[in-house]
């Protein structure tokens, strides 16, 4: 048995060796050849994959339109319309049976969004037996006739209940604004809007019967002068060509028709200064009738279109050249900016990049605690650093996109949130340089950005906002502000967690440890308290600014009084003595409780000025997290008997005991 000073000497020893930044040879460099692997594959990503289509797809989607209210590319209408439809960016392609035609077309199994709405827009009848509408409620289902075994169905087969459906999507529309609306009535709503938006976009960039619009468009401008003498001479009661006007009347008819049914506004006004001026094929060619002149924007399209749905790509390539460079470039050049930037934040997916590197550092910092070998906790921390910086260039990049602060709905918050907590977490390992903050800043990274993936599945990230939002001097305080209250109390809620998990499962909550969580949990909860007090202040004088009122009760008002209110009672209940250190950790669980039912929880109840944010899937993901924290501080709450680490330190604690006694009967013991 070790004497008294020899063990406290080899715990010495251990700890130290545990917080050496490296050890000799390979374990010197591995952290540092890890964050190059991973850094250079993030860089990579800069630098799109060379297209296999001959047709300069890539610069198509660049080309900048108006949809949803905003200037945005080709690229992200069509992953937006993709997501809508199918909850994904990319489409499978089939290469057999009823898919031939379109896998013919793309020829390629995966097929890009952008590649998609062309074909959708040039090719109606090949796209309409793609199976890309996602039907999962079993009564959505039976109202549409469709097999309970599969979730992916094409238009072609939900064609013969259309009018059936729309009937029914009337008749929920037509329900008051505060009705509780069904599961089977929000997925009906929901296939609607999805077919419908489907139709429209068939009639985007020219009628879905054209057989070649580039020529269409051509033989009207060339009739559009003698048409417009022959309406003019209608008027006048002067003899005319009635086949001049009886054409301008039939070009005038399906103009017409293509307006009513055209989704994207993809002609830019003739004054650059016009913000308001963009409009759809439609009603473009309608105009030309008053002006008697054709945009070269739809001329371009027209082209377009006519190329590519004939297989020509060289002229596909030169209509696109040419009004990019000839049209655009010179008198839109902030909205090829912009569509250009956007089209690259879409393919560079800083958020799915930042994901795998947290997973990665997540690895890292289990193996850490698993073998206690330092160059593992170094590597686990500069791939958090890494994921950091990608997660922060992904936000910042969209608050350039948006020209707002970071936080401008439930998708951006997850975003920030996560953010936050990773920031808070790296601060912690700094200090104390144990690994278990890196363990948390991952979780919370991860988390927090498959949150905000599975938000974006709804469509548009970067959508106008909603008015309770639409001040930038608030967004850049109160919401900020209050969101890194909810970040700072997510920290200390993960750090209770991986103190329950480790004291309670194992054996590795060491004293040492139990003592750094707890200066942990206590000083995020002081942040926390800070940011959450600051944040609702500044929210009451928006909310009197804006509404005439400081305070109105509104259930997310409750819930960041609720979130204050619980700081201040944890920090006086540990103050006043009336917890220690598992107690501190069961409060600060329930924060986790509170804070989530702020963050979410209000916006289910479907009332109030901030209930914008509804989600249905989110119900049962949150009672699921509730009920987990329950647990966790159930299991809090139980005697230290049922603790295997708390265990462990007993037995120590009793060995060094024995270890003291044997010593002191020793010096007892007389000399022979």
């Amino acid at each position: 048995m070790k004497s008294v000073k020899e063990i406290p000497a080899a715990k010495a020893a251990s700890k130290a060796a545990a917080s050496q930044p490296a050890a000799r040879g390979y374990q010197r460099w591995m952290p540092t050849v890890m964050v190059v692997i991973f850094a250079g594959w993030v860089l990579g990503g800069l630098r799109p994959a060379p297209s296999k289509s001959p047709f300069d797809i890539a610069d198509f989607g660049k080309l900048p339109v108006v949809m949803n209210g905003r200037v945005q590319p080709m690229d992200s209408v069509a992953r937006n319309t993709l997501l809508l439809m199918r909850s994904k960016s990319t489409l499978a392609v089939e290469p057999e049976g009823e898919m031939s035609d379109m896998a013919k077309m793309f020829k390629t199994k995966r097929v890009p969004a952008i590649d998609w709405l062309l074909g959708v827009m040039t090719h109606p009848d090949a796209a309409e037996k793609q199976k890309i509408f996602r039907v999962d409620h079993p009564e959505v289902k039976s109202l549409l006739k469709l097999s309970e075994n599969e979730k992916h169905f094409s238009f072609e087969q939900m064609r013969p209940q259309f009018p059936e459906l729309m009937k029914e999507a009337q008749r929920i529309s037509g329900l008051e604004e505060d009705a509780v609306t069904t599961p089977f009535e929000k997925g009906v709503m929901r296939i609607a809007t999805a077919l419908t938006t489907f139709n429209r976009m068939k009639n985007s960039l020219q009628p879905e019967d054209a057989k070649d619009f580039g020529a269409e468009v051509s033989l009207f401008e060339k009739t559009l002068p003698d048409g417009l003498i022959a309406a003019q001479k209608s008027q006048a009661k002067e003899e005319f060509k009635e086949e001049d006007l009886a054409l301008l009347s039939q070009f005038f008819k399906r103009f017409g028709l293509l307006e009513e049914a055209a989704a994207i506004l993809v002609v830019p006004p003739a004054d650059p200064a016009n913000k308001d001026g963009w409009a759809n094929i439609g009603q473009s060619l309608k105009e030309s009738v008053r002006t008697g002149e054709v945009s070269p924007a739809v001329r371009a399209y027209s082209k377009m279109a006519a190329a590519y749905a004939n297989d020509k790509p060289t002229e596909f390539n030169i209509a696109l050249a040419d009004y990019r460079n000839n049209y655009l470039k010179g008198r839109f050049d902030r909205e090829l900016r912009k569509g250009r930037d956007e089209a690259f934040f879409n393919v560079f997916e800083p958020f799915i990049k930042a994901v795998s590197v947290y997973l990665v550092a997540f690895l890292f910092a289990c193996a850490y605690w698993v073998t206690l070998t330092p160059w593992l906790r170094v590597a686990a921390v500069r791939l958090t650093v890494l994921a950091l910086i990608i997660h922060t260039f992904g936000l910042g990049f969209r608050m350039y996109l948006e020209g707002r602060p970071p936080v401008t709905s439930l998708y951006s918050s997850a975003l920030f949130v996560g953010w936050g907590c990773v920031w808070l977490c790296l601060i912690l390992e700094r200090i104390f340089k144990n690994c278990i903050p890196v363990l948390v800043a991952t979780v919370a990274g991860f988390v927090t950005l498959i949150i905000a993936h599975n938000l974006a599945l709804d469509g548009d990230t970067l959508k106008l906002l909603q008015a309770v939002l639409d001040t930038n001097i608030w967004l850049a305080t109160h919401v900020t502000v209050i969101t890194l209250g909810y970040s700072s109390m997510f920290v200390a809620g993960l750090l209770a967690i991986i103190y329950v998990l480790l004291g309670f499962f194992t054996r590795n909550l060491h004293a040492d440890h139990r003592k750094n969580l707890t200066r942990m949990v206590y000083g995020i909860t002081c942040f926390a308290t800070l940011f959450s007090f600051v944040g609702t202040v500044l929210g009451g004088i928006w909310a009197d600014q804006s509404w005439g009122r400081f305070w109105g009760w509104d259930p997310k008002e409750n819930g960041a009084l609720m979130i204050v209110i619980w700081c201040a009672v944890v920090l006086h209940a540990r103050w006043g003595g009336m917890i220690r250190e598992r107690g501190l950790m069961a409060m600060a669980l329930f924060g986790n409780v509170v804070t989530s039912f702020s963050w979410w929880g209000v916006n289910m109840l479907g009332v109030g000025l901030h209930s914008y944010g509804f989600m249905d899937g989110a119900f049962k993901w949150l009672s699921a997290f509730i009920v987990s924290q329950l647990a966790l501080i159930a299991i809090t709450l139980l005697p230290p008997g049922f603790w295997r680490s708390l265990k462990a330190d007993a037995k120590s604690r009793a060995e060094v005991k024995d270890a003291e006694a044997l010593a002191a009967a020793q010096k007892l013991r007389p000399q022979t």
